[in-house]
């Protein structure tokens, strides 16, 4: 699931050495701690004493990351962008929009990064999408919550090509690495569409993305970034049907 998916990117730009290299070798034992401690100390005080650690263990070694992800997102799809900016790019940024929420911590206690479709504009749109937090490390991508015009256009395309999503969906290899589609579903079946179709289940959703799961002491060698990379290329079909479905295309040669 797109966890806490904020509009508002970014928090500074930070040009360290590990940035401006394609290597990564994984991310800092200190990552993961910081959130650990933010859990604890949720408060305004607490980050600004400790915002210079957030930028050395946090948003750098993130956005070396993003950056290292350029060729081996590029060779899924070239119409899905690695922003390594510290600002406005794939990192989302760490502040909880708490306008209409009852719960007022002022900070989100996770890292994650969304790798869009050049076309989109916001996080509604179709993405890859990595979520890194001490206890649950996950990646994968899908469209998450897209307005109603969008959804229906990915439903009527499941209902035209419903062998297609079963083939994406339901092979084994899908299914082992990602366990099947997921997502927040109607009660019922959507307004126009066949209550008794059989991949009712799937029409419901209002969001479809898969993600695998891995241990985070994963994240803490080079391994992560293969990892990353495999999901990536392996839910490829899921992405471009999706994608295709929404009137994008998958590739700047469509």
């Amino acid at each position: 699931m797109w966890v806490g998916c904020d509009l508002h990117l970014g928090v500074v730009p930070c040009l360290s050495a590990g940035i401006m290299s394609d290597g990564f070798e994984g991310l800092p034992k200190d990552f993961f701690k910081f959130f650990r401690d933010l859990e604890k100390n949720n408060e305004r005080d607490w980050f600004q004493t400790n915002k210079e650690r957030y930028k050395s263990s946090v948003q750098a070694p993130l956005l070396a990351f993003i950056k290292a992800m350029e060729g081996p997102l590029a060779d899924v799809s070239d119409c899905f962008i690695a922003d390594p900016r510290g600002n406005g790019g794939s990192m989302f940024r760490i502040y909880r929009d708490v306008r209409f929420s009852r719960d007022k911590r002022p900070y989100k206690e996770h890292a994650a990064c969304q790798f869009r479709h050049m076309s989109g504009k916001d996080a509604h749109a179709p993405g890859f999408y990595v979520h890194l937090a001490p206890a649950e490390v996950m990646f994968g991508g899908g469209i998450w919550r897209p307005p109603n015009p969008v959804l229906t256009k990915i439903r009527e395309a499941i209902v035209d090509d419903p062998e297609g999503w079963k083939k994406i969906t339901r092979s084994r290899t899908f299914k082992k690495r990602f366990t099947g589609v997921r997502g927040d579903s109607l009660k019922r079946a959507p307004q126009g569409f066949d209550p008794e179709h059989p991949l009712l289940e799937d029409l419901k959703r209002k969001s479809f993305f898969a993600m695998q799961q891995v241990d985070p002491k994963l994240t803490l060698t080079p391994k992560f970034l293969k990892e990353v990379r495999g999901a990536f290329s392996a839910m490829a079909p899921f992405m471009e049907f999706l994608t295709t479905a929404v009137g994008h295309s998958f590739s700047l040669d469509d």
